[in-house]
């Protein structure tokens, strides 16, 4: 699995905010990212729910000001996977995963 370093490669895109924007616009879609933050040379497991437009964390805290980054820290994210929502993990609510950044960032793969 390749891993994404977000924070390197998308320097001019702000990823999450950009994700945020094009949910925001499709409120039946749910799509979970995962990875790590850097800490210390340690990997720290991340996990980030984005619905209708916001951000949740359920392993670190994040910031809620539209005006600054979602996640201040070093972060990869290693997978992405798409939901209808209402959010249940079973294979009839599950659409599709990917492992490219850029893959979500059309708004045509949301669907």
């Amino acid at each position: 699995m390749e891993e994404t370093p977000a924070s390197q490669r998308m320097a001019k895109i702000d990823l999450i905010n950009s994700l945020e924007k094009i949910s925001s616009e499709i409120p039946d879609r749910i799509l979970k990212l995962e990875g790590f933050i850097l800490k210390k040379n340690k990997k720290e497991q991340l996990e980030i729910i984005i619905f209708r437009g916001y951000s949740s964390s359920t392993t670190h805290p994040i910031e809620i000001d539209s005006e600054k980054k979602v996640i201040a820290l070093t972060y990869i994210i290693t997978n992405f996977k798409l939901y209808k929502a209402p959010f249940k993990e079973t294979e009839e609510n599950f659409i599709r995963e990917h492992q490219n950044s850029f893959f979500f960032l059309n708004q045509k793969n949301w669907i």
